[in-house]
């Protein structure tokens, strides 16, 4: 699923989000098979899958001309994937095989992967920092942090959640909580993007607000490799915005 620079209207970045068409049962719901894969340990060799398959998405784009070099792929981690002793080897290796640069990719962690074992999660978010691999963190606002442990992570982004979002215009509570979310993560020196952008009027509101990034339905829903580049080819936010007045 694309995300958007909301000052620029550039295309700066996608999550990769995996889908299950199953022959017998149609498609399969991540809510369903995500679970089961981490009870079976199959999260590690199908999260493994997910990052090099982003990458040479990523890459194949680059080349032909569709996205900057400077274009940021996204992918989701588990608290198994993120317990994974290899998982940063991984990552490098699949990085310089696609020749990326580590500023080009991205992973993704909820608090409550974090809060599983709080030191450990720290030094390996050092690691991946170090190596210039960029960090967010996932419904940024709506679990139990403290800002005394926020400050402590190493990390380039939050994500605001699509809860806060959605009812915007029409929740006047929902957007002075996204914009409070928005402020304390710029004085914590984040970035933020916002999730769940549907309407021209939120994403007026996000612009208001001095949020970085959008990603949602106004954009685009989550496309299959093909529809990605052609949404690319294709992209013009001042089209979106024109044809959804």
């Amino acid at each position: 699923q694309p995300q958007i620079n909301i000052t620029d209207g550039r295309l700066t970045g996608f999550e990769a989000l995996i889908r299950w068409q199953n022959q017998e049962r149609g498609f399969v719901s991540p809510l369903e098979f995500i679970p089961a894969a981490e009870e079976t340990g199959l999260i590690i060799p199908l999260g493994r899958w997910v990052i090099s398959e982003a990458c040479q998405q990523l890459r194949s784009m680059c080349d032909s001309g569709l996205i900057d070099e400077d274009v940021v792929m996204t992918v989701n981690l588990s608290v198994l994937q993120f317990q994974d002793d290899e998982l940063i080897h991984f990552i490098q290796s699949n990085l310089k095989r696609y020749q990326l640069k580590p500023g080009q990719f991205e992973v993704e962690l909820t608090e409550t992967v974090l809060m599983e074992n709080l030191e450990d999660a720290l030094k390996k978010l050092e690691a991946l920092k170090a190596l210039g691999i960029l960090i967010s963190i996932d419904d940024f606002g709506t679990g139990y942090s403290s800002l005394g442990y926020l400050k402590r992570l190493p990390v380039n982004i939050v994500k605001v959640d699509r809860s806060f979002v959605m009812d915007i215009p029409a929740d006047k509570e929902d957007m002075e909580i996204t914009a409070a979310v928005i402020a304390m993560a710029h004085k914590l020196n984040y970035e933020v993007v916002a999730e769940g952008v549907e309407t021209e009027e939120q994403l007026q509101f996000l612009e208001s607000c001095g949020c970085d990034y959008g990603q949602g339905y106004y954009f685009s829903r989550p496309l299959p490799s093909s529809e990605l580049e052609q949404f690319c080819d294709e992209f013009n936010l001042d089209n979106i915005r024109r044809a959804s007045a």
